[in-house]
């Protein structure tokens, strides 16, 4: 007969040992920081290459193959001013969550219909470039580095 309290006991220990393992306050996540934001995000934890801004910019405004459509006609320019409320904006955002989610449609794990034809012609240069390029662009960004706020 297993104890109730033993195993509640066990189960709440498991936890905590979780959450203290994950929780050092002086540990920002990779590429988070204002400082890497301002150095232009050119590095990526998810193993891309370095990618280089002036790429992105002129890859992000070349027509797609697949769809004849290039990023800024759905993201507007500088990847600011999108057609619709259900289109993200690109400027300022995270260098590696443009990375990992141009990855995640060019690869089948996020499925959109435009978004992963779009990114099924992309290799992991040109995936680190776009992101360089959005990532870089603060003017007009109203997106925040919300780490350590409180």
């Amino acid at each position: 007969m297993t104890n109730p309290s033993l195993l509640r006991g066990l189960a709440i220990a498991s936890l905590a040992f979780a959450l203290a393992a994950c929780s050092n306050p002086g540990d920002a996540p990779a590429g988070h920081s204002s400082a890497d934001r301002n150095e232009g995000h050119t590095s990526s934890s998810s193993g891309l290459p370095a990618g280089t801004a002036a790429a992105g910019e002129k890859l992000a405004n070349t027509k797609g193959q697949a769809t004849g459509q290039s990023c800024v006609d759905c993201h507007g320019a500088k990847g600011n001013a999108p057609i619709d409320g259900l289109t993200p904006k690109l400027a300022g955002q995270y260098h590696d969550y443009i990375a990992h989610s141009l990855q995640m449609y060019r690869d089948g794990d996020r499925e959109h219909s435009l978004m992963s034809s779009q990114a099924k012609a992309l290799n992991d240069q040109q995936i680190a470039d776009l992101a360089a390029y959005f990532g870089s662009i603060q003017e007009g960004t109203t997106l925040r580095d919300l780490h350590g706020i409180h």
